[in-house]
């Protein structure tokens, strides 16, 4: 077992060599096939579904942890997936802009079409296992049917043609935060709450940035290609100010949920990642530079990078808000001076 591997694939998405691949264990080719160092945005949505159903005294951990690894496996099963597509569809082909920022197992020769395809049905179907599960834990309710097939659909159809028809962007805000957070929820409470699915935006908006800022870097490429991603339709420069408002907006959707009395005024530790946010702002501001900046990690990612470390940050502070407000309604003593002072 490459535990070093393992480790470096749960933080980066490494490049390596066939000589390397071959002699990697299953579990560190299934990570790094997965891409999952991204996959922490999905525990994310799944760690504040659990902590906002705890909140309302329906939380139960072995769901959770069911439901936690079945969106995280249908995450990675979506990626596989996406991988194989734009193999297939030959968008990966000469050299194409993902090629340069991390393996890519079919197009690099590190696996074949058939060992590539199983991995993605393997990881599939066990997530679908567990899907399963969960709607027989919700009694068989037709809404868990609903988000089971929902989340089938964008995980088959997000890169091919959603994605080429500007729709990827809107996919993950959707994906992450009311299906996952939202669903999520549901299926943990047998509920459907519409502050919830409007409290997971501050998050998924951060997530959404990511995807943005990736789409933004490639630009040229998707244009070449005939990719029409949301920044290739609306342009370089409105792209960059849109991840700039979606960067600002989770602090008063924020306050918002304060104001109107869904979140204790503790979630007002979000404010504590502004200052990342000052740090990377200004980058939005200006074009990606055409050539390297000295010290740039991750070139010929830019934009994506960033968006990541500010998401991080403020995903962190949310998480971390949220679960002190949690334990300050169900701790009895903190409970009533709640229910007293915040309704």
């Amino acid at each position: 077992m490459n535990y070093a591997m393992w480790r470096k694939a749960l933080n980066v998405i490494p490049e390596v060599s066939k000589e390397e691949w071959d002699s990697l264990d299953v579990i560190s080719k299934w990570l790094i096939s997965t891409r999952a160092a991204v996959l922490i945005m999905t525990f994310i949505s799944a760690a504040l579904a659990g902590l906002f159903a705890w909140r309302d005294g329906s939380f139960s951990f072995l769901p959770w942890i069911a439901l936690t690894l079945g969106l995280i496996l249908a995450h990675a099963s979506n990626n596989i997936f996406n991988d194989y597509t734009d193999f297939v569809r030959g968008v990966d082909k000469d050299n194409y802009y993902r090629n340069i920022y991390g393996a890519q197992p079919v197009a690099s020769g590190l696996m074949t079409k058939r060992q590539h395809l199983t991995y993605f049905a393997v990881t599939a179907l066990i997530a679908l296992t567990i899907g399963i599960y969960l709607i027989a834990y919700t009694g068989f309710s037709p809404t868990a049917w609903i988000l089971l097939g929902l989340g089938a659909f964008f995980l088959l159809f997000y890169t091919w043609p959603l994605k080429g028809m500007a729709m990827g962007e809107i996919a993950v805000l959707i994906v992450w935060g009311p299906l996952m957070i939202g669903g999520g929820y549901y299926v943990l409470t047998q509920n459907w709450n519409w502050f919830v699915a409007i409290a997971s935006l501050p998050y998924v908006l951060g997530v959404t940035t990511v995807i943005f800022g990736k789409h933004i870097d490639k630009l040229d490429m998707d244009v070449k290609k005939g990719i029409h991603t949301l920044p290739v339709v609306i342009g370089e420069k409105a792209s960059r100010y849109t991840v700039l408002a979606m960067m600002i907006a989770p602090y008063f959707l924020t306050a918002y949920l304060i104001f109107a009395k869904f979140f204790t005024p503790v979630m007002g530790i979000v404010v504590f990642a502004i200052p990342t946010f000052l740090q990377y702002y200004k980058v939005f501001l200006k074009p990606k530079p055409t050539v390297k900046p000295e010290g740039q990690p991750g070139w010929p990612l830019y934009f994506v990078g960033y968006a990541f470390y500010n998401n991080r940050k403020f995903g962190s502070l949310f998480m971390f808000g949220l679960l002190i407000d949690v334990l300050l309604r169900v701790i009895p003593f903190t409970a009533e001076l709640v229910k007293i002072f915040w309704g």
